[in-house]
């Protein structure tokens, strides 16, 4: 078990959980998160969105009974926290951008303290957050969207590595957008799958690709943007 120290909304809906402790992580990974011992059953995959000596942040979107237990966590409550999991963001190749969507905007934060001079394109449909805090963070450009769609704003011939995350209409959308640009770009989404184990054995995060299922879990959930169907 871990020890909340705050847990703070940024926006309606929208937390930061900061927990005491000494973690490990990569950029992308994430970890599972549970508060309480009863229902629901299952945890919660949540990005790290920071990572420090002592402590790790995420941001949590209240969409569901467990994400609602977690934003109502005080400091000094107990939660179980087990990762990290996943394989990450991939080596950052050349001129980068990093897209989020929404709360897919959360693995950014921490893969700018690798990739502090990348683009990042931050989209919302309703209010922004943490913005001024990306902005102190990058030495890139920062560019910001709300209530229109975040990849009117970036062209992807103008870098060599593009990492998107957000909803599946989104990461789709990101999809089409590769393939017209020439597909010259190495444009990867990071998947936000419904997952129950983290490790690859429950099967719940399946994700049908060109050349079969995975696991957005133990295979991903960063995929080349070209290797996943989209239903």
């Amino acid at each position: 078990m871990a020890t909340v120290v705050a847990n703070q909304e940024v926006a309606h809906g929208v937390f930061k959980l900061t927990v005491q402790g000494k973690f490990t992580g990569k950029m992308g990974q994430f970890y599972m998160l549970r508060a309480g011992d009863q229902y629901p059953l299952l945890s919660r995959p949540i990005s790290i969105f920071d990572l420090k000596e002592d402590q790790i942040e995420f941001l949590v979107l209240v969409a569901g009974e467990g994400t609602a237990r977690l934003s109502g966590l005080k400091p000094g409550d107990s939660l179980r926290l087990d990762g990290p999991f996943g394989n990450g963001f991939p080596p950052l190749e050349g001129k980068t951008a990093f897209v989020g969507g929404g709360i897919g905007i959360a693995p950014f934060y921490y893969a700018l303290r690798e990739a502090p001079e990348a683009d990042v394109y931050l989209g919302y449909s309703r209010e922004s957050y943490m913005v001024e805090e990306f902005q102190a963070a990058s030495r890139g450009r920062v560019t910001v969207d709300v209530g229109g769609s975040i990849l009117d704003r970036v062209d992807f011939r103008n870098y060599d590595t593009v990492i998107a995350c957000g909803p599946h209409p989104m990461l789709h959308a990101v999809q089409r957008k590769q393939a017209q640009s020439g597909g010259q770009t190495k444009v990867y989404v990071s998947l936000e799958n419904r997952m129950a184990c983290g490790i690859g054995a429950c099967l719940v995060c399946s994700v049908q690709c060109k050349d079969g299922r995975k696991k957005a879990c133990a295979d991903g959930p960063v995929f080349l943007a070209e290797e996943v169907v989209f239903a």
